[in-house]
């Protein structure tokens, strides 16, 4: 008889649990008394006064359990199960409803601790549980007891977690009144000698390697599978103090020292001035408390078990935070491998399905106003939140929370969200401009003049007919609001605002660097790029077991001739993508001009009237709505793409998944506003021989004000509309639906789903969370983004305006997403923003060339110039709309290529106008290209080489200005060297003296022993010899 035992179990048919902590007794009689938690597997055994009594005989009991479930092979909540809400509803047996949805234990602090209150949840995995007979489920919850006995002994008593387990088993193996038990049962308890008959046992198999491995390094596990999750079982994953230091030190974490210092500031103007702007701004400032003054620093240094006296460890538990801890762990999950045959990891089990689920736990709750304090609820009250929108971001706490990768994205896109409010504020000046203007503008005061009897030739074939020049008055002074000579300027300052923005940014990332240690720290990439991904290994696996019967020759990589099929799908599909692009921007083309046609025929006059505003508007949202489509579709053949060539490390699957991405992405939004910018109207022909597709489609060409007006709808609407539909609510939306999905495949009735919400511990909460999937595309939206405001910002100074609103909204919306809708991260180190930020620089440089090109060959800004200064006879702009248009004879038509209705405008027409710099009919060369032709061409090309360097030189010359190092940072940072100098030098000058010290005091000692020595020889004359000689020798 055991009495007062911390461990008990009883498997006796006779045995009683009534008070003890944990009651497990494998002897026939034994009894323990006074357990906390009492678990009786015998016919008549009782647990009277347990927090949780389990009972699984026909006649036992649990009186005074705070929740009582029966898993006896009659239990009501096992056979009833589909009738639940019958039975609550109709029945009232509310206790139903709390059996299953049982009141967390207060010391666990709902799931982020272990059962003991005391060991902090680090991650947790999940697997999949098949639900059996009361059986099973008994033996799964003595097993689920016996795993937390063992691991609350570990922490008290000697680490033999392999002794105790195979202790169990065979003590369970020889037990002869335990019921027999199938095959399935005996691999989820990992018995020895058991045979495998399926796969669920080769995945039991392989997950109970694992944890045992698991627990060889150091970490202690939990298990939970009767979580109120159906067919989800939890492993609990806590790191003690030992691996904890172990791992940072392999890790070269950088931890605070006690050491603190003074940031010194500087008393100069500047400082003043900076000083009193924070001052100003600082009801901009989130409240976030902070730990310490900004001008106190605590000196950092690699973390060293050797070294621990010089970090504060006063508290253990919060020396290294919940982000650094799940780390750690995730570090250890990464390296820890099942050597049974082949070498898997846990990228490679979670790939094959032993694990369904790999996560750290949030902090806590953030909607009940109980909760506890924490960072989460603080995020959401001061970053993730839309009333908090005018005010800067809690950069250091989303680092502390998320860490350094996702604190460095949200630091980029505060600062470029900032940086686009002074673009926005020329951008509007320079549109206000143009409606200033619009009634001084000459060229549209000739157009809109009444005596204009200008008379065009016909837009289309047959159905269209000859038009009065003056029914473009509306488009031509549209069009002055985005072409005018502040255009131009405002596209230097873009190029210019693009490379202040790349300056500032190197500077804000050298800042952050030196305020969150990572100075001296190489890419994390760098240090675990040999970490295979689970597909890579899965693939490794698989043709390693195709090999094994032709050789014993280990695979260990697959050589460029396995991935070869896959390289060519690649390049088929990419091609293919992009064709499938052409060839719906050329249907938009057909669509454009069928409809030009069609409406030109109407008889309606109001439709008549609106041809061409109608097949712009129309047509622009029919791009928006495939380009909406075909993003998404984009993003998945990408990831297919990917995933076929099976890179080997997450760092290639990242770089050549974003390859795919931007190219398809770019491609697919860029190609319609290309078209318009560049081709259009260019490759039309002349009246009398147009160029023709299909033998029946005339090619489109622009209206009187140039296309540049065209250009801006089409920017407008797609820049609108990819962000608001796609960028926000499918951001809002589609989290929502896969969580509002994952709730239904629990297969928890909607009755109790709010309580059942209530109740659920942390990591079940968690568990419904939508899983982080990187931040390719928050960056990729922010890319395409930046695109739409360089690129084409000639046509539509707006664009910057337009981001700036976007942004505010979507800061807010991505903290929301990151602390409410997803799983958190796991934690990881990064410098800078990788590839992203070489692509933002050759999308900024590229934004020089295209802006060049559309200011000289899409807008009408050189062949004004042109004329003005060299065709003009008073050198003003009169008389430019007639030098641009040329002479056509109607009588030249193709036949049956004339209108139809050549009396339209009431008289007969000999001579029609068309835009195009042409010889005249009655010329030698008639219908020839004219010498201002070859003018304008000239300069438009001078214009593009001069424009494209200029602005290259300026961009040179900001870069080369501003140091990408602020000189306070590197002050500074020289500074916590020599700190760092004099502490090691202070330590060894502390060694040293202690050193000299206790050899002083050995030194003091031998002489006080030679004086007691010479006193006896005094004394002793006889034996002084003997003496002597001995102190002598």
């Amino acid at each position: 008889m055991t009495e007062e035992a911390a461990v008990g179990v009883n498997l006796s048919p006779a045995s009683r649990s009534e008070e003890g902590e944990v009651g497990v007794n494998l002897s026939p009689t034994s009894r323990s008394e006074e357990a906390e938690v009492g678990v009786n597997l015998s016919p008549n055994s009782r647990s009277e006064e347990a927090e949780v009594g389990v009972d699984h005989s026909p006649a036992s009991r649990s009186e005074e359990a705070e929740v009582g479930v029966d898993q006896s092979p009659a239990s009501r909540s096992e056979q009833e199960a589909p009738h639940f809400l019958k039975d609550v509803i109709f029945h009232g047996k509310f206790k139903l409803l709390k059996a299953l949805t049982p009141e967390e234990n207060t010391h666990c602090q709902h799931g982020l601790y272990f059962e003991d209150g005391q060991r902090r949840v680090d991650y947790v995995l999940t697997y999949p549980v098949k639900k059996s007979t009361g059986g099973r489920s008994s033996r799964q919850s003595a097993h689920l007891l016996i795993e937390n006995a063992v691991a609350h002994s570990l922490r008290h008593g000697p680490r033999t977690p392999d002794k105790h387990l195979r202790h169990h088993q065979v003590q369970r193996a020889g037990d002869s009144s335990s019921p027999p038990s199938s095959p399935v049962a005996d691999v989820e308890l990992g018995c020895p000698g058991e045979t495998f008959g399926g796969h669920e046992d080769h995945k039991t198999f392989r997950r109970e390697e694992f944890e045992g491995k698991l627990r060889d390094m150091g970490l202690e596990l939990e298990k939970d599978e009767d979580a109120k999750i159906q067919g989800v079982g939890f492993v609990k994953i806590h790191a003690p103090w030992n691996v904890l230091c172990r791992e940072a030190e392999l890790m070269k974490l950088k931890m605070p020292t006690k050491k603190v210092y003074e940031i010194k500031q500087s008393s100069g103007v500047m400082e003043k001035i900076s000083s009193l702007v924070s001052k100003v701004l600082e009801p901009l400032h989130p409240h976030v408390e902070e730990n310490q003054p900004k001008n106190i620093k605590h000196l950092s240094h690699t973390f060293s078990r050797e070294k621990q006296h010089l970090f504060d460890l006063s508290d253990k538990d919060y020396f290294f935070d919940s982000k650094t801890r799940s780390s750690i762990v995730f570090e250890v999950l990464k390296r820890t491998k099942c050597r049974a045959k082949y070498s898997m990891g846990i990228t490679s089990l979670l790939g094959s399905g032993v694990y369904t689920a790999a996560y750290p736990l949030h902090d806590g709750d953030i909607n009940e106003e109980s909760a506890e304090p924490n960072d989460r609820k603080l995020l959401y009250e001061e970053w993730a939140n839309y009333s908090v929108f005018y005010k800067y971001q809690p950069i250091g706490l989303v680092r502390k929370y998320f860490g350094e990768k996702i604190g460095l994205y949200f630091a980029w896109l505060g600062l470029y969200t900032q940086m686009l409010i002074p673009a926005s504020l020329v951008g509007v000046i320079v549109f206000l401009y143009g409606c200033a203007t619009v009634d001084d503008n000459i060229p549209s005061m000739e157009i809109c003049h009444p005596r204009n009897n200008i008379t065009m030739c016909p837009l289309c074939d047959r159905v269209c007919s000859y038009w009065k020049l003056s029914t473009a008055c509306g488009t031509a002074r549209a069009s002055h609001l985005f072409d005018n000579p502040a255009t131009v300027f405002f596209s230097i300052f873009m190029a210019l605002w693009a490379a202040m923005f790349m300056e500032h940014w190197k500077r804000r990332q050298m800042r952050l660097n030196y305020e969150w240690d990572l100075t001296g720290f190489e890419d994390e990439e760098e240090a675990l790029k040999d970490h295979p991904r689970a597909e890579y290994e899965f693939r490794v696996m698989q043709k390693s077991l195709s090999k094994d019967h032709k050789s014993q020759h280990k695979v260990e990589k697959l050589s460029c001739r396995d991935r070869l099929p896959a390289y060519m799908t690649n390049l088929v599909m990419m091609l293919l993508m992009i064709g499938v692009t052409f060839a719906i921007v050329f249907g938009v083309i057909l669509y454009r001009i069928s409809t030009k046609a069609a409406l030109h025929m109407s008889t309606n006059p109001i439709t008549r009237n609106h041809v061409q505003l109608t097949v712009k508007t129309t047509a622009a949202i029919i791009n928006l709505v495939v380009i909406l489509i075909l993003d998404e579709v984009y993003g998945a053949v990408a990831r297919w793409l990917t995933v076929l060539e099976v890179p080997k490390t997450d760092k290639s699957f990242e770089e050549r998944l974003i390859f795919k991405t931007f190219i398809l992405k770019f491609v697919n939004a860029f190609s319609p506003i290309i078209y318009i910018a560049f081709f259009r109207g260019r490759l039309v022909g002349r009246p009398g021989n147009y160029l023709y597709v299909f033998e029946s489609y005339r090619m489109e060409e622009c209206a009187h004000g140039g296309c540049l007006m065209e250009l801006c709808i089409q920017l407008s609407i797609t820049m609108l509309g990819k962000q608001l539909i796609q960028n926000n609510l499918f951001e809002i939306g589609i989290p929502k639906l896969k969580k509002l999905i994952r709730y239904i495949q629990s297969k928890q009735g909607a009755f109790q789903e709010e309580e059942r919400q209530k109740k659920l511990q942390r990591y079940e909460t968690d568990h419904f969370l939508e899983p982080f999937a990187g931040l390719t595309p928050e960056y990729m939206e922010m890319i395409i983004q930046f695109g739409f405001v360089t690129l084409f910002v000639a046509s539509f100074p707006l664009a910057p305006l337009f981001a700036l609103l976007n942004n505010i909204i979507e800061i807010r919306l991505d903290a929301k997403k990151f602390v409410a809708e997803l799983r958190r991260p796991v934690a990881a180190r990064a410098k800078d923003i990788g590839i992203w930020y070489n692509l933002l620089r050759g999308v900024a440089k590229v934004a020089v060339i295209i802006n060049a090109f559309v200011i000289s060959f899409t807008s009408d800004f050189i062949p004004r110039m042109v004329y003005q200064y060299m065709y003009s006879p008073d050198g003003t702009m009169h008389g430019f709309v007639n030098h641009t248009l040329s002479y056509f004879n109607v009588s030249h038509f193709q036949g049956g290529k004339e209108t139809m209705d050549p009396l339209h405008l009431g008289y007969p027409v000999e001579i029609c106008r068309y835009k195009d710099y042409r010889e005249p009919p009655w010329s030698t060369t008639p219908y020839e290209i004219s010498k201002e032709f070859w003018a304008v061409l000239a300069v438009r090309l001078a214009f593009v080489i001069v424009f494209q360097n200029v602005v290259m030189l300026m961009s040179d010359i900001v870069d080369w200005l501003i140091p990408d190092i602020p000189k306070d940072i590197s002050l500074q940072i020289h500074k916590e060297k020599i700190l760092l100098v004099d502490l090691f030098m202070k330590e060894e000058q502390g060694k040293i003296h202690i050193l000299e010290s206790r050899l002083s005091a050995g030194g003091k000692e031998n002489c006080s022993r030679s004086n007691n020595n010479n006193n006896s020889t005094v004394a002793h004359p006889r034996s002084g010899l003997h003496t002597n000689s001995t102190t002598s020798l």
